[in-house]
């Protein structure tokens, strides 16, 4: 997986985060950059942490599984990508709008929107990956969009959380098809 890869995955596992972020901005009266950096820490360790997580739980299943690693990712990242896309299409997403950056509400919310991270750092075991460079790319642009989802939600409301849920979505399926299809030796990248 080369950098190009790397980059548009860490975009799109981030995106869970930014649509969060963008509803904690929502929330504030005022934009305080202090909360901004708050939501950006949680986010980005949690989504930095859980591709580790994952690689090394599977790293254990690796000559099993060499053969099928590429619909391992392709299946993966479809299933996160698809529930991301119907997350943000269903009504009550928005629910828990809220502009509280405690301990016990941000992990839980890192937590849930590092899932699909984990299972990333799953295929991570069976592919080519360079893992400190992913983490480290995963952790930055999330820790960054973050930031700038808790600016954008201040400033413009819930008109592009749903859009940045559906956006990260559909770069996880797209990410899984490419795989697919490279190792199928159907794409030549």
């Amino acid at each position: 997986m080369g950098i190009v890869e790397l980059l548009l995955l860490s975009i799109g596992l981030a995106m869970d985060a930014f649509a969060v972020s963008i509803c904690k901005g929502l929330s504030m009266k005022k934009m305080s950059w202090k909360k901004a950096i708050i939501v950006g820490t949680y986010f980005g360790i949690f989504q930095a942490i859980m591709p580790v997580i994952g690689y090394f739980l599977s790293k254990g299943f690796e000559s099993i599984v060499t053969n099928i690693d590429h619909w391992i990712a392709f299946i993966l990242l479809g299933i996160i990508g698809g529930n991301m896309i119907k997350e943000a299409l269903t009504p009550e997403h928005s629910k828990n709008c809220n502009d509280n950056v405690g301990f016990k509400t941000m992990i839980i919310l890192a937590l849930a929107t590092s899932i699909d991270a984990l299972a990333v750092g799953i295929t991570f075991a069976f592919l080519k990956v360079n893992l400190i460079l992913a983490i480290t790319l995963i952790g930055i642009i999330t820790f960054t969009l973050s930031i700038i989802g808790t600016k954008i939600g201040n400033v413009f409301g819930d008109e592009y959380e749903n859009k940045a849920e559906i956006t990260g979505g559909v770069i996880l399926i797209l990410l899984g098809i490419k795989i697919l299809l490279e190792h199928l030796n159907i794409l030549k990248i």
